[in-house]
């Protein structure tokens, strides 16, 4: 741990910044791939295929509602222990881990027990269409069972990159992706169990990332140890730890709130009989997510040095980290996006995907992706922006782009031109709020920076005068 902490301090900061967010986009494309492996073997399943495909995709905002609540602790937890590391207080890094396990295994248990208590009632709830009620259904009642695991994997796995081990972070999500793509094909089509077969795939997978996590934190190699007594709740702690986390918990449950809000507004529009529409939004929303999570993977792995280098007051270092990371996610957001632009049709391809889908693909996938150019600012800039502390700010924006943009202007354009309107919203939203995160994160970055030059002089001129008194 000393010897990454030292990078941190003092290595060569471009190779830095490779190395630690190198391992972290590899992560975030291997989530897209455990993402969509389910839902391209069961657009497979030859006699169901648009059926089982719109199914999973009105369980895809349930699982990553679970996901925000992971993120509301892993990410709202590992900045505050980071921070503690840069300022050398490893004990007080120690008991923010130990509060955010105890955090997620209690949310983990309550979103279990409700998932499990009524699965019908929520896929219904969430637009599924009338012929993909069963097979949406019989998904979720298996997928919550595993609900508290894939809560402590995604929870606990930012713990792993704080420390400086982006390699082993990206590991976990790896073993889990390469498992659930094994054991897809056996139980989907050699056991014959459909659509529940992808279910029972997943959860596996998810638990023996699981036991990779624990038996990591149980080496020497880690910093944070597994400590009932440090799980004993600490107020300040658990506040720390939920309102860094609000943040990244809102960017997560509106994405999931928004793809329900597209999902209730194609059922309107198109009196909810058919699956189509649905099938097609959720090859749109896996374009967007290939786009979106390496770019989240980015302000991840650059999270742990920027937390670092705050914390121990280094400028320099800080800006020319964060300058670095940015210019690899526009570079990276451009070439995602042409490709998306100028051959929507490939998404189609992979999916196997009916003719009525492939044009309804090939229509109106540029329109959903359009704002995705500034996905650069709006999804790298502000998890760095999370990793400076800067909760509120990070808050604002986030609720700014899903809550207060895109869901008014979805049931909008949904009312005044049906259907198309609900794939309109997306990009126009999407850009319009990366234009405005831009303006806000350009200016606030330089101050917050120069605020904690000037705490940390000031405490040292404390220091210097309370020495002298002695």
């Amino acid at each position: 741990m000393k010897e990454i902490t030292n990078e941190f301090k003092s290595g060569n900061i471009l190779p830095l910044v490779f190395k630690l967010t190198i391992p972290a986009v590899i992560a975030q494309l291997i989530t897209f791939l455990y993402n969509v492996v389910d839902r391209m073997y069961v657009s497979n399943i030859e006699a169901i295929k648009t059926e089982a495909l719109a199914a999973l995709g009105i369980v895809l905002p349930i699982t990553i509602i679970i996901q925000a609540f992971a993120n509301l602790i892993g990410l709202g937890g590992s900045p505050k222990a980071s921070m503690k590391l840069g300022e050398g207080n490893n004990k007080e890094a120690n008991k923010y881990f130990n509060n955010s396990f105890m955090m997620l295994v209690i949310l983990g248990i309550i979103l279990t027990i409700i998932l499990i208590s009524f699965p019908k009632e929520i896929v219904t709830l969430f637009g599924c269409p009338t012929n993909a009620i069963k097979y949406a259904t019989d998904y979720l009642r298996i997928y919550a069972i595993g609900t508290i695991f894939i809560m402590l994997v995604q929870g606990l796995n930012p713990f792993i990159s704080a420390q400086g081990h982006a390699f082993i972070a990206m590991l976990t999500t790896l073993l889990g992706a390469i498992i659930n793509i094994i054991l897809d094909p056996i139980f989907i089509f050699s056991l014959n169990m459909g659509v529940s077969g992808a279910s029972l795939a997943t959860i596996i997978s998810q638990f023996i990332s699981f036991i990779y996590v624990i038996v990591f934190f149980n080496l020497k190699g880690s910093v944070f140890k597994i400590n009932i007594k440090e799980m004993r709740p600490y107020r300040v702690i658990i506040g720390g730890i939920l309102f860094l986390g609000l943040s990244p918990f809102i960017m997560t449950f509106t994405e999931s709130l928004i793809q329900i809000v597209f999902n209730v507004c194609l059922k309107i529009a198109t009196g909810g009989e058919s699956s189509e529409y649905t099938a097609a939004l959720t090859i749109m929303l896996s374009a967007l997510q290939l786009i979106s999570l390496p770019l989240n993977g980015l302000g991840y792995g650059i999270a742990p040095y920027v937390s670092y280098n705050y914390g121990s007051g280094d400028s320099y270092r800080l800006k020319k980290g964060i300058k670095y990371t940015f210019i690899i996610a526009l570079v990276f957001s451009v070439i995602l996006y042409s490709i998306s632009m100028g051959a929507p049709e490939i998404y189609a391809y992979i999916f196997s995907a009916n003719v009525e889908v492939r044009i309804l693909i090939e229509k109106y996938l540029p329109l959903f992706l359009m704002g995705t150019i500034m996905f650069s600012i709006q999804m790298t800039l502000q998890n760095i922006n999370v990793a400076l502390g800067q909760g509120k700010t990070a808050i604002i924006l986030a609720v700014f782009r899903k809550v207060i943009l895109l869901i008014p202007l979805c049931f909008l354009l949904t009312y005044v031109v049906g259907f198309e309107g609900t794939y309109m919203s997306e990009g126009i939203a999407d850009f319009i709020a990366g234009f405005i995160t831009g303006i806000v994160i350009f200016i606030t970055f330089p101050r917050v920076i120069k605020k904690r030059e000037n705490e940390l002089k000031l405490n040292k001129e404390n220091n210097n005068l309370t020495n002298s008194n002695i």
